[in-house]
């Protein structure tokens, strides 16, 4: 605690106001009855090969929507709402679902994946989604959530490094830091899904033909009693066949042999698939990852790429830059799926993880921070819960309650660069949810559900997300505003076809290039 308190006054206030954040937020389009809407991406929302800010996820029914780079939590948010108000004044009479869990979804055959045109890397693009729909079906692939980058100021670390005593590089130390505090976040991402999860039921159609260990609450509708998270669960974005990667982040060498096997190396079930039938691909690759991007990890170092380069091979050439958290549901009481006491506790505990002491991770404790991690999932309301920390069991309460109390020092100094006290409020709620698990966003779905829509939780989802379209459009929007996504819209169907029009190379040997060690001058596939 003291070396966390010596590192956190190392930095002045100017550094503490600008912590920076983006999100990606993913939702999937669906009909005014709250089944999947199968209509293609409308090219009155732009390219979704080339916009920067809305693209498409694994279904072409499935949108991401992303903002730019902010340094204020309110700018943030501002944005992601923009371009809320735009898609749904752009989709007819579709909307958002609201939920992670997807809406009425029918037969994993009949989910349209992406298609991003005819250019190589959108084709590659839309390859890399069928690959993922053969391995692990495509109902799977149609949960949403919310992915939140955060990165600290290129001022804060020669600050923080003179504070460790540390005269190497600062590209080494700062690599270092990132994996330090991806360590101490998947220690303690499992209060995440606890005070954040919100997705304890699902349509019964999500899990029709699978064994799901679920429990009816209501006719075609299914929960497990104290789940935060089924989104986090087996249910989920798990993998069995990813279950034997024990990806360690001691440092970014060892995370990159962690994961080279798997992105080279032929995994027999898939092998069984095959690269195409024909001209008809099924898949970029037989190796168990064909991509980095398909490791479902719940945070990534990450580093922007250049044209044709691999994530792994840009960390190792220039290191990280900011942290990708992938775990957060959407929330379903926010027309935006996420809100501001959710971003400025995301602050708290990323830079808690940061300051704190990150001891190295062992094949033993992997195992049990996954578990950890699937009981919160599946039951972390369980007044009767254990996790395990360093061989001792403990409730999420107790633990919890350890952790907010070291957050305290970092509410307040950035409640005083900020001069607020919205840190320490969003403490507060954490607290008092950790006191009553009631007040949780996954106990708030399972009593709305009971008490307003007979525990139809297609009724729940629908009534939300249309709520919120008639919210946003309600909002103020300004010719300025219309004409400036329009025109993005525009200009990224242009480059898609510049993309499209310069492309000479055949498919085939674009798959090689880019899977090859060597860069290509592409845009990127994920």
């Amino acid at each position: 605690m003291r070396s966390l308190q010596q590192r956190l006054r190392a930095l002045p206030s100017a550094v503490l106001r600008g912590l920076l954040r983006g999100i990606e937020k993913e939702s999937l389009r669906v009909n005014p009855d709250g089944t999947l809407a199968l209509t293609p991406h409308s090219s009155a929302l732009g390219s979704a090969l080339t916009h920067d800010h809305i693209t498409t996820d694994f279904s072409e029914s499935q949108l991401e929507l992303i903002t730019g780079v902010h340094d204020s939590v309110s700018g943030c948010l501002d944005e992601l709402t923009q371009i809320h108000q735009f898609v749904h004044r752009s989709i007819g009479d579709e909307t958002l679902w609201g939920c992670s869990m997807p809406c009425v979804l029918p037969a994993d055959d009949s989910i349209p994946i992406g298609h991003y045109g005819t250019s190589n890397v959108g084709t590659a693009k839309t390859v890399y989604r069928k690959g993922l729909s053969h391995r692990y079906g495509s109902r799977m692939q149609t949960i949403s959530g919310i992915h939140y980058n955060f990165s600290v100021p290129e001022a804060a670390w020669p600050l923080l490094q003179k504070a460790a005593g540390n005269s190497g590089p600062v590209q080494t130390f700062q690599d270092a830091a990132y994996f330090s505090l991806i360590r101490n976040f998947r220690r303690h991402s499992w209060l995440l899904l606890y005070l954040f999860g919100a997705s304890p039921a699902v349509c019964g159609s999500f899990v029709a033909g699978r064994n799901h260990g679920l429990q009816e609450l209501a006719a075609g509708n299914l929960y497990l009693p104290w789940a935060t998270s089924l989104r986090m669960s087996p249910l989920g974005y798990q993998s069995a066949a990813q279950a034997s990667l024990a990806v360690s982040y001691n440092n970014l060498d060892i995370y990159a042999y962690s994961l080279s096997d798997a992105l080279t190396q032929p995994y027999p079930d898939y092998e069984k698939i095959g690269i195409r039938d024909g001209d008809n691909y099924k898949q970029l690759s037989t190796s168990l990852l064909q991509i980095e991007n398909e490791f479902y990890g719940t945070i990534r170092p990450k580093r922007p790429i250049r044209p044709g380069e691999r994530p792994v091979h840009a960390l190792r050439e220039r290191g990280v830059e900011y942290v990708e958290v992938r775990l957060m549901d959407l929330n379903p009481f926010h027309a935006i799926g996420i809100d501001e006491s959710t971003i400025r506790f995301l602050d708290i505990f990323l830079m808690h993880c940061l300051l704190s002491d990150g001891l190295a991770d062992t094949p033993a404790e992997i195992v049990v921070l996954a578990r950890n991690q699937l009981l919160v999932a599946r039951q972390g309301r369980d007044p009767n819960l254990l996790l395990t920390r360093n061989g001792d069991s403990l409730s999420p309460a107790a633990w919890g309650t350890e952790l907010l109390e070291e957050y305290e020092p970092i509410a307040g100094a950035l409640d005083a660069a900020h001069r607020t006290s919205a840190y320490t409020d969003a403490l507060a709620a954490a607290a008092a949810a950790l006191a009553q698990s009631s007040k949780t966003p996954s106990a708030r779905v399972l009593q709305e559900m009971a008490e307003k829509y007979s525990n139809a939780f297609r009724r729940f989802g629908l009534n939300r997300s249309l709520q919120y379209k008639k919210d946003l459009l309600a909002l103020p929007w300004s010719d300025a505003d219309e004409a400036r996504f329009r025109k993005a819209a525009d200009d990224s169907l242009r480059e898609q076809k510049r993309i499209e029009d310069a492309d000479s190379m055949p498919f085939e040997i674009y798959r090689q290039h880019y899977l090859s060690r060597d860069r290509l001058k592409a845009r990127r596939i994920a």
